[in-house]
């Protein structure tokens, strides 16, 4: 007769389904990006309009944009996000979706 060992269950498993929930839950950037011919001001104009940033937070972000060549302007789920870079497209602004 042998006698087997006792099985050990491990204290943690990870989940893969876990693992891609959080994928999906992190948020999207908008990036708008600095071009030479745009107007500072309509520029600050478009972000009041489709985002509903008041004017400090525009201008702040319309400096950004002009100084280091880009800014985050929104975040949120892909769907939106994806909408919002097509607003920006249509308002002729040069703009793109990343992650962190």
């Amino acid at each position: 007769m042998s006698t087997a060992a006792p099985l050990i269950a491990p204290e943690r498993v990870d989940d893969p389904a876990e693992d891609e929930r959080d994928e999906r839950d992190r948020p999207w950037n908008v990036i708008v990006w600095n071009d030479p011919v745009t107007l500072m001001t309509y520029v600050v104009f478009v972000l009041r309009k489709l985002f509903g940033h008041d004017e400090p937070t525009a201008n702040r972000l319309m400096l950004q944009i002009h100084h280091e060549g880009k800014a985050i302007v929104a975040s949120g789920p892909r769907e939106k996000s994806e909408s919002d870079v097509t607003r920006l497209h249509a308002h002729g602004l040069q703009a793109t979706l990343s992650r962190d």
